[in-house]
């Protein structure tokens, strides 16, 4: 698309009072683009404000992307009041891949956080794209276990500001490395900051850009929450992950999953058949020769040795020697706390 048609759709975007839906109805009424400019007529403020941000995008090396162009989210263009034009910086063809949405709360607990870092990590090792929105917590999760994979294009940041907008700062690092191997992506201006109401079209668009959606840890009224809604109401297929019923971050997937909105996931082996769920079949099979009882006690909340061993009524030194043969089968992990099954 050249920059003049780029122009002319940010003159009306960038025109007052006028949202997705009312540029998609506008272009509609006039047929054309470039007759919605000739009929609005947008001040020399609104031009050169299109023309400064336009310039600001060229500096930056980022680029514009039309809702009619071939390489624009297929399932995100279905969505109704979609982004007519939407901003990247970074790998631009990573939207060419298959995506999953990940998200969660920003207070996640650790092993919430290790069981988000592995589901993206596996998903970017199957070709796919995670998405998720940069905040700390459960999306800082979900993108770096998408890019712990090799090679580029395994994740997309989508961001309620302008896309050079960082934020939080204390993801700053994380948002250097999604560019260098991912893809930032916004709707927003390129130099806006942004407000409360941006974050929860963010979130719709973090649901709509992709066919699938995993909830992490989530209060039940979180952005998280709405983001879930929003796939629900745009037929999406979500997978919530299960957490003890007593912490208020497990409110939001447990109550989907009971309702029926959302699957249970219980791990990367909902989603793919993999060479270690083959091997680990085997060992199950065999009994692994230990006592089951001990990873049977084990979830994702972490479990102390101690605690541990009242549970399956062992010494503390048994119960070390055979989490250490679980923890090199990869069944099970030690985080802050205690131990936690995979």
């Amino acid at each position: 698309m050249s920059i003049n048609d780029i122009f002319n759709r940010l003159l009306i975007l960038r025109s007052p009072n006028i949202g997705p839906v009312r540029y998609g109805n506008l272009i509609k009424k006039y047929g054309s683009v470039e007759n919605v400019v000739s009929v609005l007529k947008p001040s020399e403020s609104i031009r050169n404000a299109v023309l400064y941000e336009l310039d600001l995008a060229s500096k930056l090396n980022i680029n514009y992307i039309c809702d009619e162009d071939e390489i624009y989210p297929s399932l995100l263009r279905s969505v109704t009041g979609h982004p007519p034009i939407i901003s990247v910086r970074g790998n631009v063809e990573t939207l060419l891949k298959q995506t999953v949405s990940i998200v969660g709360t920003r207070h996640a607990t650790a092993a919430g956080m290790n069981f988000t870092f592995d589901i993206a990590k596996a998903f970017a090792e199957h070709s796919y794209a995670v998405v998720s929105g940069l905040a700390m917590g459960t999306d800082s999760a979900a993108h770096r276990g998408a890019l712990k994979c090799l090679g580029n294009s395994q994740t997309i940041a989508v961001v309620a500001g302008g896309v050079d907008y960082i934020w939080p700062l204390e993801n700053e690092g994380l948002y250097w490395e999604i560019v260098e191997r991912g893809l930032i992506v916004s709707e927003m201006p390129v130099g806006f900051t942004p407000v409360a109401a941006n974050f929860v079209m963010r979130n719709r668009w973090i649901a709509g850009i992709s066919q699938k959606l995993i909830l992490g840890e989530a209060d039940l009224n979180s952005g998280s929450m709405k983001t879930a809604m929003f796939a629900y109401e745009t037929n999406r297929k979500i997978w919530a992950i299960p957490s003890h019923p007593s912490d208020s971050r497990a409110i939001g997937p447990n109550s989907l999953i009971k309702s029926g909105v959302a699957k249970i996931c219980t791990g990367i082996s909902d989603f793919f058949e993999t060479e270690k769920n083959t091997v680990g079949k085997k060992k199950n099979d065999k009994k692994n020769d230990l006592d089951n009882s001990l990873l049977d006690a084990l979830g994702t909340i972490p479990v102390s040795e101690s605690v541990l061993s009242e549970i399956v009524k062992k010494t503390i030194s048994e119960i070390k020697s055979e989490l250490v043969i679980l923890e090199l089968q990869g069944l099970v992990r030690k985080v802050d706390g205690g131990y936690v099954r995979i």
